[in-house]
């Protein structure tokens, strides 16, 4: 009786799939691709546009030239079959996953019920979408502004009372969950929880024309801005020229609208504070209301990633809906780098 005991523990505890300890779920892929196809992919959908749009925050065809891209820059997302001749995952369950954790900032785990894909393996489609993504399209989206970008930036600003301007500049906090314990002192600052800062310059339309990330939440806008790049080619001589008139002087510097921390520089023009006189209230009713278009900036980018969002440390949640953001910028953005000089 003890022998067959120990066999049995032995049988019981024989090691399965290629990692020690680790036991093997039989996942069926194919029936899991087959209903995410039905119910967002195929040509009668269970679930119609707007709900696509809010689960995937983009529409179908901007979703499939993603898909499109990632499948020709990186082989992991193509479908293959393994060694047994199975066919694994697609495309269509590792960018599901990659976008719910994105959309929604849940746990890699949680996907595995719908999309059946398992935590590491969401985890790694996760880092291979962010890293394709940046590879594939940093180059047209994430990009200074060129001469004509600051020549339409100009046109539209003169127009809202504001000659020169080239957007408007500030920095969010994106809460680091998993912060070491050991750094949380050095990454805790007014929110009272560990946070990465983001820079960001952004015009009238939402478009971010330079984003500095990383630094520690403890650091203010100040700080921020002695580490950022934002006038690096201003600095050097490489920015292209901006060129205006202010009434009846040349101007040949562009300006960023900014809130009362930032210092006292010429690229930067800011509010009056306590103002007394009608025009100076008028000013810094313009000034408050177009400085907005970073902050608004941020909001979209929170409400569509919640993986970005700062917490309320109080739990309230804003209710703010940016699902009626138009697809395309009205007014055609121009596609060229910026020439270096």
């Amino acid at each position: 009786m003890e022998e067959e005991r120990l066999k049995s523990e032995r049988a019981s505890s024989s090691r399965r799939g290629s990692i020690v300890g680790r036991k093997v779920i039989k996942r069926d892929y194919l029936q899991s691709e087959e209903r995410l196809f039905h119910d967002y992919f195929s040509n009668n959908p269970v679930f119609p546009p707007h709900l696509f749009r809010r689960r995937f925050r983009m529409s179908r065809p901007l979703f499939f030239r993603l898909q499109s891209a990632l499948e020709a820059h990186d082989q992991y997302f193509i479908q293959k079959r393994n060694a047994a001749g199975t066919l694994g995952l697609s495309s269509l369950q590792k960018m599901t996953a990659a976008l719910r954790i994105l959309a929604y900032g849940v746990t890699a785990d949680s996907t595995d019920e719908y999309v059946r894909i398992g935590e590491s393996t969401a985890i790694e489609s996760l880092k291979r979408f962010v890293k394709a993504v940046v590879n594939i399209f940093s180059e047209e989206y994430l990009r200074s502004s060129n001469s004509n970008d600051i020549a339409r930036l100009l046109a539209v600003n003169e127009k809202r009372g504001f000659p020169g301007m080239l957007g408007s500049i500030d920095c969010m906090h994106w809460k680091w969950k998993n912060c070491p314990t050991a750094w949380k002192g050095q990454y805790t600052g007014h929110s009272r929880e560990p946070t990465l800062i983001l820079e960001a310059v952004a015009s009238y339309d939402r478009w971010i024309w330079h984003a500095f990330f990383g630094l520690p939440g403890s650091h203010n806008d100040i700080n921020v801005l002695e580490h950022s790049s934002i006038f690096t080619e201003l600095a050097q001589g490489r920015a292209p020229p901006v060129n205006y008139s202010i009434n009846g002087h040349d101007y040949t510097m562009g300006y960023y609208l900014a809130d009362g921390i930032y210092p006292q520089w010429s690229t930067f023009v800011k509010t009056i504070s306590a103002p007394l006189e009608a025009k100076k209230k008028h000013f810094a009713r313009v000034q408050e209301a177009c400085r907005k278009d970073v902050e608004c900036a941020f909001g979209i980018l929170q409400a569509r990633f919640s993986i970005v969002h700062e917490r309320d440390p109080n739990g309230v949640q804003q209710d703010d809906d940016y699902e009626q953001v138009p697809e395309s910028i009205p007014i055609p953005v121009s596609r060229e780098p910026t020439i270096e000089v």
